[in-house]
């Protein structure tokens, strides 16, 4: 005799598991590594050299290998996946560089009137490059963030009001509940045998079919939440009292001090100030 096992449920609301001191970013306030990021990106916009994003680039990515805790995916996506993104856009921008600007630089090879210029597969790569700096400096705070931290610090620090704060927080958490409750719908449909078949079109009707259980479970969460949010009196004072404390420490003044030192260097040394 066999004997059903419930289904392990894993609580998308869990905690994460503290880090080790030495994974720094994670210890950070959520501020802290905006602001900190936040000149370089705004100096990457400006700049047209290659030097400077790929600087930028290499900084951005040993501060996430040593400071962060990296999946396999996220590895892979960063070391292969960025690397073929700067080649495939750093292509395809060079294709669509005026001719006209970029005449007197070297000709690489000629297609028929069209010549592809040294000059416009140096603007083709250093507009791949700048959105690839830009990406991987916002990925140190990106990988190693929460929303509710963020939010949490937001109110906290940035003195953004609770009602539009935890507003957003509910918001947000309702997307791990939604893909929950859709993982439910579809184990329900296949104990119950509505496979539909193979092919696209089985799999829009089947799509179809999952709408209307998913509406009806939004509307029930919505409504705990509502009754939540008033049984707490939301919105009934202008301050509330915080469980979860995110505070703004020394070491995140240190962390934005040695960033953006840090990022004036690599600008000094790197810009083309001659150019």
């Amino acid at each position: 005799m066999t004997t059903a096992t419930a289904p392990i449920v894993i609580d998308p609301y869990a905690p994460a598991p503290p880090e080790p001191a030495w994974r720094f970013l994670h210890h950070l306030n959520p501020l802290s590594k905006i602001g900190a990021v936040a000149p370089a990106m705004l100096v990457l916009i400006m700049v047209r050299d290659l030097a400077t994003p790929a600087a930028f680039l290499a900084l951005g990515y040993l501060i996430v290998l040593f400071g962060a805790r990296l999946r396999l995916r996220t590895a892979a996506l960063m070391f292969l996946g960025m690397p073929i993104g700067i080649i495939a856009i750093g292509l395809g921008f060079s294709l669509w560089v005026d001719t006209g600007i970029v005449d007197n630089t070297a000709s690489l090879f000629r297609i028929g009137d069209w010549t592809l210029y040294s000059g416009a597969l140096q603007i083709g790569f250093a507009t791949a490059l700048r959105l690839a700096a830009i990406l991987a400096l916002a990925l140190i705070g990106g990988l190693t963030t929460t929303g509710p931290d963020l939010v949490r610090a937001s109110i906290q620090q940035l003195h953004v009001p609770y009602r539009i704060g935890y507003s957003a927080l509910a918001a947000y958490r309702f997307v791990p509940r939604f893909g929950y409750e859709l993982s439910v719908i579809r184990a329900a449909h296949r104990i119950r045998g509505h496979h539909g078949g193979r092919g696209p079109f089985a799999r829009l009707a089947r799509g179809w079919g999952y709408i209307v259980p998913l509406l009806a479970g939004a509307i029930r969460h919505a409504e705990r939440v509502a009754l939540a949010m008033d049984s707490r009196a939301f919105g009934a004072y202008p301050t509330r009292t915080e469980r979860y404390l995110v505070p703004f420490r020394a070491r995140d003044w240190v962390f934005i001090a040695a960033f953006v030192a840090a990022s004036v260097v690599l600008f000094i040394v790197f810009f083309p100030w001659q150019a």
